[in-house]
């Protein structure tokens, strides 16, 4: 905006935002993010595989078969509807859990549908190769970000919240609730609902997924029983397993829905580039008459 045009303006029109470009994301936090997306959905997709080999869950070292604390199952009606228990209590699920449409169309009896699947079809053996391979990937791919992250000083300038930013932790909950995203310098780090979440899944939630899906395998037990005994069992550590799973995909659910919300291509160009774009409001210029006079 030129001097004359700034003499005929308001304060409201004045007001501007100043864009600076910061360079946000290294290379090797992008690349892990992106193998860390692919891995998880695979992972989802073929668990899901192998869920459906018996889609039902109990707690304790054995099935109880008569008490599942979920299950998915097809009644005997004609044609048949989709049941799912959860905790003694029954919906009825059909057309998504429990029965569903096959790959011709037709109603078939699985736990969770085709198209959720990997395989598609009923393939507990493909199910269990994509798992396993993948679960490997996502071993890797954490230790290669956690090693990086610790060198670098990455991993504390993401993931540690600052005094300040756990006294204003209400604030940010607020901010949060009212869809009101940092702005200027408070946008260039992670703030401290980010670093707790963030925190809590690659710390706690991911690490015990890992023992859990390891405490299922007979040969682990016969070289760490320790694993079930700490979650009381293979039952226990199956559900344990798949309640994981449900919060990892409740996270990622409402990561992509901020991500969309606080500015999709802004993001996307961060985590793709490493370049993100920082808003940076201007203080209200008073404007002036022609002959330069504050109005």
């Amino acid at each position: 905006m030129s001097q004359t045009e700034l003499t005929r303006a308001t304060p409201e029109q004045i007001e501007a935002e100043r864009r600076r470009w910061m360079f946000r994301h290294p290379l090797v936090i992008r690349v892990t993010h992106w193998v860390n997306a692919l891995a998880l959905a695979i992972l989802l997709m073929s668990g899901l595989q192998i869920f459906n080999a018996h889609p039902a869950l109990y707690w304790g070292p054995v099935s109880t078969f008569d008490h599942p604390l979920l299950s998915m199952t097809a009644s005997e009606d004609d044609p048949p509807r989709g049941v799912t228990n959860i905790l003694g209590r029954s919906y009825d699920t059909t057309g998504y859990l429990g029965v569903s449409p096959s790959g011709t169309g037709e109603l078939a009896d699985r736990g969770f549908p085709s198209w959720i699947t990997l395989p598609a079809d009923q393939d507990l053996t493909g199910g269990r190769r994509w798992h396993f391979f993948f679960a490997w990937v996502l071993v890797l791919n954490g230790l290669a970000y956690l090693a990086y992250g610790l060198v670098s000083g990455q991993l504390r300038f993401r993931l540690i919240p600052t005094r300040h930013q756990l006294r204003h932790f209400g604030a940010s909950v607020r901010e949060h609730l009212t869809l009101r995203f940092p702005q200027g310098d408070e946008a260039k780090r992670y703030n401290v609902i980010q670093k707790l979440t963030y925190l809590l899944v690659i710390a706690v939630l991911l690490p015990l997924q890992v023992l859990a899906g390891l405490a299922m395998s007979p040969a682990m037990n016969a070289v760490a029983p320790f694993l079930l005994d700490l979650f009381g069992g293979r039952q226990s550590a199956r559900t344990v397993h798949f309640v994981i799973a449900g919060l990892l995909v409740l996270f990622v659910v409402v990561h992509v829905a901020l991500v969309l919300l606080s500015g999709f291509w802004n993001n996307m160009r961060g985590m793709l580039t490493g370049w993100f774009v920082i808003a940076r409001k201007v203080r209200p210029l008073r404007a002036t008459t022609r002959t330069g006079e504050p109005t």
